[in-house]
């Protein structure tokens, strides 16, 4: 008999009146169930959160660092048994699921170093005579209640990127996972609980997407992090015009080889992790790359590679260690993704392998030819689909990059530092990766987008700044 999974209400395992089912996209078998909370406990848990907010920005550092720490620590102990959550309910390979889980390791150990050394600023105002005697402190303060918005694909570390920061400002935060892959963050839920935070800071709401605007509209939580598509962010950044809304969107982000990348190992690599990294999650990553942009003079002979390493890619059942790509999400995201490659193929697309679906699996595919008018050459694919296209200069690679909505990440395989530099001023994204992947990513680094990809930045530091606002305190007449 399945148990059902309680949530996490103000820091306490609750239960509501209804439930619903987590099942393995990949063979189908149910995985758990979910208590859904009701409008009064989410009610309960928005007030206590709000109650919360002065006791928990005025705990002293050293308490939410220890709880931060905690967190990691154990994330690390259980690693293997969360890796394993992770992929029946998200479906993606284990080998990325142990990675998710190690790197959900740093952002709370992350989060715990900065909350130990955020310490603000200080300046002397005696630069002109009116400031004689005056001396100011500078200090950053919570902006109040964080309402985190998950998405399904990083079901733990993207989770984690909302919560580790806004503990380490002392923010409480009312997490709601994606429906589709709740388990994860249930179970950082009883991490949590072992800490000492204070009742009220944290709770971990399964609420239903359809029942999400009166929280998006609740005037006691001043902040929205939101991470999925970009239909649904913008919809909630415009309905909440006074809130202060961060929002991590869509890609379709480009790996641009230059002519100087073209000895036999440079081509090799390069075509390794652009095959890696267009499949890696199921292709279910806002940086995964969907675009190749090679030099004509190299473009032939990386093709080949590329092709020959993406059809090496093993897809199968994702808790084989030997599968590099499984499932997606369900079976109509994969029907979305046929749809799009069929949409190219009957506007002239050239499909070089790949091309074919078995329930909720497809396969990994590269298309060739790709024509302007397909909707695979504009939108997000979020899936394991692969475009090429062949480009005669820098120029024209880099305006290649840049004629798309969205600019999350790029990735340029160059070893020319003119050309390193200039693409990190003139492409529009977030972040330039040299000589690798766009699909690169720390977790301390600041990320996020320009354009449709969004607004804001997550990494642990830059996530801290945005849930906070400076204030400054003036002392008069001192002798400086």
């Amino acid at each position: 008999m399945t148990t059902t999974h309680e949530f996490w209400l103000a820091g306490r395992p609750a239960s509501g009146d209804a439930e619903f089912e987590v099942r393995h996209s990949f063979d189908g078998s149910l995985v758990g169930k979910v208590s859904v909370p009701t409008d009064a406990q989410v009610e309960e848990a928005v007030a206590a959160a709000a109650a919360a907010a002065p006791v928990f920005a005025a705990t002293p550092a050293h308490v939410r660092a220890a709880a931060l720490d905690h967190v990691s620590k154990r994330l690390a102990e259980r690693a293997e048994e969360i890796a394993r959550l992770i992929t029946a309910e998200n479906g993606k390979p284990i080998k990325w699921a142990r990675g998710e889980v190690g790197r959900a390791v740093s952002v709370f150990r992350w989060a715990a170093e900065e909350a130990r050394r955020t310490n603000g600023e200080t300046m002397r105002l005696d630069t002109d005579p009116g400031g004689t005697g005056r001396f100011a402190v500078v200090r950053r303060f919570p902006k109040g209640v964080v309402l985190g918005i998950a998405p399904f694909n990083f079901p733990l570390n993207l989770v984690a990127h909302k919560v580790a920061p806004a503990i380490a400002v002392g923010a409480p935060i009312i997490l709601k996972p994606a429906p589709a892959t709740p388990l994860s963050a249930l179970v950082l839920g009883e991490i949590l609980a072992e800490t000492d935070l204070p009742a009220g800071s944290w709770s971990v709401l399964p609420v239903p997407n359809e029942k999400m605007p009166a929280l998006v509209q609740d005037k006691r939580l001043p902040v929205i992090s939101f991470t999925g598509s970009d239909k649904v962010g913008y919809q909630i950044m415009d309905s909440v015009p006074r809130k202060h809304v961060t929002l991590e969107l869509g890609g379709n982000a480009a790996a641009v080889v230059l002519a100087d990348w073209s000895s036999e190992a440079d081509l090799d690599w390069a075509a390794t992790r652009i095959a890696m990294f267009s499949n890696y999650q199921g292709g279910q990553s806002c940086i995964s790359v969907q675009r190749v942009i090679a030099d004509a003079s190299v473009y032939d002979a990386l093709v080949e590679r590329i092709v020959a390493k993406v059809q090496a890619q093993v897809t199968g059942d994702p808790s084989d260690d030997a599968v590099d790509v499984g499932p997606l999400v369900d079976e109509n995201a994969a029907k979305r993704v046929e749809s799009w490659v069929e949409d190219a193929v009957a506007k002239g697309a050239k499909v070089l392998t790949g091309g074919t679906r078995e329930g909720a699996t497809y396969a990994p595919t590269v298309v060739a030819d790709l024509p302007a008018d397909a909707i695979l050459a504009t939108a997000e694919v979020f899936g394991p689909v692969l475009s090429l296209h062949k480009v005669d200069s820098t120029d024209e690679a880099f305006a290649a990059v840049n004629d798309s909505a969205f600019g999350l990440q790029a990735g340029v395989f160059t070893r020319d530092v003119q050309s390193a530099f200039r693409a990190h001023r003139e492409l529009e994204v977030g972040g330039v990766i040299i000589g690798d992947a766009p699909s690169y990513r720390a977790d301390q680094m600041p990320y996020g987008g320009v354009k449709d990809s969004g607004v804001g930045r997550e990494g642990v530091k830059y996530a801290m700044a945005d849930f906070t606002f400076e204030k400054v305190l003036v002392l008069t007449g001192l002798d400086l």
